[in-house]
């Protein structure tokens, strides 16, 4: 979906979309999300990941404010709380809200090839961008995650 003007108003445009109206053209909406919410006095980063092939990636964790991403390069196996697991392939795009949701999955879908994605995080301040869910924690929550797929 082309974005609306509006949207794409800070956006430049290159190459075939160059000329003055190019701009209208240049950028293509990838995902948007809704609600979240941006923790008072948030910081962002943005930060790019490279999984070897068949990384689990990040055991259980959370970030402190919501997280939006992208696939360059490979494919993600990415589940959060309440969601079921999925595969993201490059062009992909995720998010999740942050806070108290457990993200459980980030690692690299495949074992014969490198993945890479680049995610912008909004980190409430004072707390860390990552922070890692116990067992204890995972156990008191098992009933608010997604079934598991069968093999």
């Amino acid at each position: 979906m082309t974005v609306s003007e509006n949207q794409a108003a800070h956006v430049h445009g290159s190459g075939e979309h160059a000329g003055p109206e190019g701009w209208k053209t240049a950028a293509t909406m990838l995902q948007d999300a809704s609600p979240f919410t941006v923790p008072d006095g948030a910081s962002a980063m943005t930060v790019h990941v490279q999984w070897e092939p068949g990384d689990p990636g990040t055991p259980p964790h959370r970030h402190s404010g919501p997280a939006f991403g992208y696939v360059v390069k490979g494919a993600v196996r990415f589940e959060v709380e309440g969601e079921p697991e999925r595969v993201i392939e490059a062009g992909g795009t995720f998010w999740e809200p942050g806070g108290d949701v457990i993200h459980y999955q980030d690692g690299n879908a495949l074992t014969d090839a490198r993945t890479e994605f680049v995610v912008v995080m909004l980190c409430a301040p004072g707390k860390p961008m990552l922070e890692l869910v116990d067992e204890d924690e995972l156990a008191e929550r098992a009933h608010l995650r997604a079934p598991r797929p069968t093999a």
